[in-house]
This record gives structure tokens, sequence and C-alpha cells, in this order.
């Protein structure tokens, strides 16, 4: 590199630095008129113009990508994004897509956040302080270049489980479900295809990249919690002095099913604490849906390291709690942050550390719109090429009902709370048993040097099952695989024997459902000899000769069938396999989880090849106006009849008694899923759903999706495979 070349770089550096210092108003001038690039370049006569123009984009102009998805592994139905931000604030996806934002249980309308996102805070080079955050209190949540939603990101959010039979299978995964991507702070204009958005608020950024992973397990006792682990790198020139570190989130727990989002009246329903000694902010609904809900959430940090140092040995470093209420100016303790130093002030100076604390827990424990953030710090010096790496969960439980209202907020209502907290905090920990941040002796079981975390002990494998539905009748068959799983801890094959599970009938038309507390215990079978459980062996289920299914490549030892099932109705069946459990690491039996292995099944007539088995008919005939089975739903596209005695291939035609068309249905037991019917997706799950071969719902629209008005209606069904029409009829009364 010659002199002149060594000079152009330099300056090329302080340019840099020169436009950064710009506030907004004169970086669009900078951008968009020549007159100042002019005198720039008069400055810095050795950089051309293009290069300029590069600097300048580089800077400004990063393209973004925002991406979402749904977490599904676990009993937490969360949509998280690229940009490390958790919930969707009830817009864009959560209309758009029917994302839920922080649902738990899942399929029980009951959200828990609005959104919640990472926020950084350092002074850069000890003088100026500048927070970056990736969202704050917002009534509609991300909006391309928005103040306070920071970050940006070039590609969407990967996704990958450690799970063999899941189809995103990789080595590399944590969890049953790893979202994933990486991020920067570093743009303060996002470009689009038609201009260049300003970020608002966002001319000083801290110079961050973010490599981002969200994980969630289907065990069902590890299926309540999200865990958000933040890599972040400094990637710019700039050293961060007393950087801290913070997960923010703006709970809201509502039954969304009683109560649509919306409105002052929605959001200011919930109590707010913090336990000191887990680390942990949460919110409760402390007047709002009771009964409905009776749901905590937590936001729980869990650890960091600075360039693999662990926190815990890391001098001055603490955790700091903070809540304040939605929009609020005027107080002194809970006003909303509305620049970077007042958001500097809540990441690095905690409540619990006031003496007004035990007025202060007081007074968040009354109804109130209100965020909380969890933070840690300070870390003195974040050089360029440092490395931060710090976790967080999000923790969902259910309030324990001992007696007292839900406002009541006591420790026993939290027990649930903590418990599941503590779950994450074991996931987190991994091979560091005595959580000292120390890799001691015997803690290193994979043996690499150092301590692997994000570990849980695992119940064995989910068995493989198939079920067949019929006439009255559901039947499960299922591998013997789980019975050769290793225990990662123990590296024992612990296996010890299976549940089988159902739930009740009309468990799934109640005001609120949540499947996996709905289904009950049906039997169970365990090893002989061992004088554990049961003892009860296998012999009344174990098939006389293995059995196959054509296109199923498993092979299947046991059955059950359940008989005097009715017809049309949701079961739910799940099976699982347990095991002995672990004296040594005080581990009490461990099962998979039901809802890995969850079929919502319908029973009904089977096909009814050639006509063979009689007429084609509807049930319920007459229709009223609400089927038993359609539950609270006041919705229209909710309502549903069925065509029973199909054939497996088939068309349906539904006309008035005037010979007016109208409906086409197109039955195939192969890919029929309940999907063309609103019912199956309010109250069941098309991805789930198991039918007999020989029904087909309708939800008595027509082919406009106008209702049907009441009276008598014929339909004609016409067999695909030999051109054969049997004919019926039904009557609609409301």
């Amino acid at each position: 590199m010659n002199i002149r070349e060594s000079i152009s770089n330099v300056q090329t550096f302080k340019l840099l630095e020169r436009i950064r210092s710009l506030n907004r108003s004169k970086l669009t001038s900078a951008l968009h008129r020549l007159s100042l690039l002019s005198v720039i370049l008069n400055d810095m006569k050795y950089i051309s113009f293009s290069l300029l123009m590069l600097v300048c984009l580089s800077a400004f102009g990063q393209a973004d990508v925002y991406d979402e998805k749904v977490s599904s592994a676990g009993n937490v139905a969360a949509t998280i994004s690229n940009h490390g931000i958790i919930g969707n604030s009830f817009s864009g996806s959560f209309n758009i897509e029917g994302f839920p934002s922080c649902e738990f249980p899942v399929g029980s309308g009951i959200e828990h956040l609005f959104e919640g996102a990472l926020w950084i805070g350092a002074k850069i080079n000890g003088n100026e302080t500048h927070v970056s955050t990736g969202a704050v209190d917002d009534p509609t949540g991300y909006e391309i270049g928005k103040a306070g939603f920071e970050f940006t990101s070039k590609a969407g959010l990967g996704e990958i489980s450690s799970l063999f039979s899941n189809p995103n299978y990789n080595p590399s995964a944590i969890s049953h479900q790893d979202f994933f991507s990486v991020f920067t702070d570093t743009a303060v204009a996002v470009k689009t295809r038609t201009s260049e958005v300003i970020i608002n608020d966002h001319d000083r950024p801290l110079g961050l990249q973010c490599e981002f992973r969200s994980l969630n397990w289907n065990f069902p006792f590890a299926n309540f919690f999200i865990i958000l682990n933040f890599k972040l790198t400094n990637i710019g020139n700039d050293t961060l002095e007393d950087a801290f570190f913070g997960y923010w989130i703006d709970g809201v727990i509502r039954n969304t099913n009683i109560t649509p989002p919306g409105g002052t009246a929605f959001y200011n329903k919930g109590g707010n604490g913090f336990i000191d000694s887990m680390d942990m902010a949460y919110e409760f609904d402390a007047i709002g849906d009771i009964g409905f809900t009776d749901s905590y959430v937590g936001t729980k940090f869990l650890g960091a390291e600075y360039n693999g140092t662990p926190h815990r040995l890391i001098p001055g470093l603490e955790t700091n709690f903070n809540t304040w209420q939605f929009r609020n100016t005027g107080d002194i303790l809970y006003f909303s942050p509305r620049n970077d130093i007042e958001r500097y002030g809540k990441l690095s100076i905690g409540m619990e550390d006031l003496s007004s604390w035990p007025m202060i827990q007081q007074t968040i424990n009354i109804a109130n719109n209100r965020s909380n953030l969890i933070s840690i710090g300070p870390i003195k010096k974040f050089f360029p090429g440092d490395v931060v790496e710090i976790a967080f969960a999000i923790v969902c439980a259910k309030r324990v009902k001992e007696g007292n209202p839900a406002a009541d907020n006591n420790p026993a209502q939290r027990d649930n709370l903590v418990r599941n907290a503590l779950w994450a905090q074991t996931a987190y920990d991994g091979e560091d048993l005595n959580a000292n941040g120390i890799l001691d002796p015997g803690e290193d079981a994979d043996r690499n040097g150092r301590i692997t975390r994000f570990i849980l002990p695992s119940p064995p494998d989910i068995p493989n099952t198939r079920v067949e539905v019929g006439d009255g009748e559901i039947t499960l068959y299922w591998s013997n695989n789980a019975e050769a799983s290793i225990d990662p801890i123990s590296k024992k094959a612990d296996f010890e024997g299976y549940k089988l599970y159902k739930t009740a009938l009309g468990f799934d038309v109640q005001a609120t459902q949540d499947i996996f507390s709905d289904l009950n215990l049906v039997a169970q079978w365990d090893k002989e000899g061992n004088a554990l459980f049961f003892d009860n062996g296998f012999e009344s289920i174990e098939l006389e000769e293995p059995i196959t299914f054509p296109e199923d490549t498993n092979v299947y030892f046991y059955s059950y069938t359940f008989e005097n099932i009715s017809n049309g109705w949701q079961h739910g069946i799940a099976l699982t396999a347990f095991d002995e459990g672990d004296e040594v690491n005080n581990l009490e039996s461990l099962e998979s989880t039901p809802l890995g292995n969850l079929f919502r099944t319908f029973a009904g007539t089977t096909p009814n090849e050639g006509f063979a088995n009689g007429e084609p008919f509807v049930y319920p005939n007459p229709y009223y106006a609400e089927a038993a089975w359609e539950g609270v739903s006041t919705f229209e596209e909710d309502r549903k009849i069925y065509f029973a005695n199909l054939p497996s291939r088939c068309e349906i035609r539904v006309y008035t008694v005037a010979g007016d068309l109208v409906k086409i249905i197109q039955h195939d037991q192969d890919t029929y899923d309940g999907s063309d019917s609103r019912w199956f997706s309010t109250y069941a799950n098309p991805e789930q759903n198991t039918f007999s071969g020989g029904e087909h719902a309708w939800d008595l629209l027509s082919t406009d999706n106008q209702i049907i008005a009441r009276g008598l209606y014929l339909f004609v069904v016409i067999d695909e495979a030999t051109g054969e029409k049997r004919k019926g009829k039904f009557v609609v009364i409301k």
C-alpha cells in the first residue's frame, strides 16, 4: 500500500465518523445535496465521489429483511422475529397470518405479552451515552424506520431441530426447535425498493452484531418457556464503556377468545413483580379475564459471558429490574423512557436497590399497563472484537388456585412460575450442575473442556405411532423405538414404559381449551420385575406378530383400541414413553411429551366403496341453530354438519329444493384434514386431525360464503371411481 492509499483509508474512517456525528436532517442533506458532498470532498480530496457514496450507503442505507415464525415445539406458541423480537403487538402477523403473540397453553387463546426485545446501552469511548433497542413502547409494534426498532438483518429466520424425526433436523441444533438469525444495530437508514427510510432517533449506533437463537423443547417438564440467546460482538471501532444488556417486554395476559385485543381496558389489567433471588420479573392477570386466564409470564435472566468468562466470575456485575407505565411522562419512578439517556438510566439503575422498594412492590402489584425490563452490567470496557453472550427466558405458568383472588399474588400462587423458571435455569446451566460458573470434576460429560450449556435431562424418545379411525372406534399402533433411548446425562438405556391419554367428550367446546391439561391418563404399562410403578408388563398390548402398513416404513409391535366412541366428536389421543428416573441426579421419572405425539381424532364411517355399505347420509339431521359440538363460538363459520358413508373419493353437491346449486365439495380420504371448515382450525388443528375416511364436514356456507337459510336441502354424492350417484336430504332449522 502506498502513502496516498494509506492516507485515503485513514481519511475514509475519519469521514465515516464525521458523517456519523451528523444529526438526521444534516444526514439527509449529506446524502441528497451535492453542495455538502463537495464541501466534504474538498476536505478529503483523496477520496473519490463513488467511495464516499459507498461509505454513506454502507453506514446508512442497509437493506433489511423482517421475518417471523411461531414456536411450536412446546406449549408456548410465540411469534419470534429475526430481529430478536418476541410477540407481534397483536397486529401485522397476528391479524394477517393468524400468528399468536405469546399464547400459553397452545390453542387456548390466552396471550401473555404484547412485544419484547433486546436493549443495549453504553458510553461510547466514555463520552456520549447511547442505547440501541429492538423494540419500545408502541401501540402498533414494528414498522420499518419507526423509532425504537433499531436492528436490521440481511437474512430471514432460520429453523433447525435436534429431533431426528423432524424435517428440519440438524446435528448442530440445541433444542427441539431452534430459530436463528444475525442482526446488527449499525444501520441508521433502511433501503427499500423505492427509497431510503431513516430509522428515527438512531443517529449513533453502538456498532454491534448479534447472533440470535431462540430455543424451545417439547418435554412436559420444559415446554413452558422459550430461551432467547444473544451473542453480541463489537464490530465497530469504538470502545463501549459501562455497557448494560437487557430484555424488555410489554406483558399482557388476557384470553383473546373472551376479550379481543384493543383499547386501554384490554391492557391495564396486569400486576407486576420481581423475584430478586431468581433475577426474574413477572406479570399476572390481576383483574382481567379471571377464571379464563389464571396465568403468569416471567422474564428471567439466565446468565451471561464476557469473552468466555461467566458473569458470576466478573466482579461488579449485577442485575437490575425496572417497570414503567405505558406512555407515562410525569411520574418520577414509572415514567416511560423517551430517549437514550432515560433508557440508559432504566438499564443501569434497578428499582430493587431503591430505599422505596417495599412501597414500589405494593404499587406495581396493583393492575396497570406496564412494561418490565431485566438488565445486567456494567461491562466496564467492551472493546472492538469483544464478545458478550447473554440469555433470557420467557417463562409461562398457570396460577396455583389456593382460594385467594388473583390480585393477591402470593408466593403459593406463584409456585408454578418459580418451578418453571428453575427448569429454564437448569437448561441454561447445562453441565454446570452446581451453577458456580466453573467446570468442576465430573461436570464435563461431553469432554470438550468447557461448560456446555442448554442441556436438559431427556425422557425416552416419542414412540412412532399410527392411528386408525373407524366407525365408533379408534385404534393406536406403535413401535418399540423408545425402548432403545439413551439418557444424555446418565448415559443409561432407562426406558420403563408407556402411558396412554385421551380427552373427555366435549373437552373442545369449553370457553378455554388446554389440551395438555385436558388429556386424561387411560392406561399405563411398564416393565416387569424391577419393582417400579405397576410392574404389569406389555403382554396385553403386544401384537402376536409385528405389522406394517403400505407406504409406512415403521414396524408396529403394540396396539390399543378405544371402543364405543361417539362419531363426529373430537377425541385427543396421545401416547408417551417414560423412564425409570435418576436417583443419582435427583430426577423423578421423565416422560416424553403428549403434545409431541398428539392426534385429534374423529371417529366416523369408513370409506363406502361402490356404496356397498348403504346410502350416504347427513348428521345431525335435522340441524338446529347450534350443534352441541360447536361450543361457545358465535361465528357462522364455526358451524358443522357431516356427510357420512361416503366413498373414499367423491363429489358432494348440495341443492335447494328449487334445484339451485348451493355448494360443491370434493372429498378425498387421503388429503382431507378438515381445513375447508373453520371449526377445525378454531377447535382442532388440521395438522393433527385424523378422520375415518368416509366422512366430510361442511360449515353450512354456500360457495359464495353466504349463510344458508333454514329449510329442506338435497344432496347428491358421485363416486369418482365408478360414476355412481346417490341422493339424500337434510333439514336446517334455525
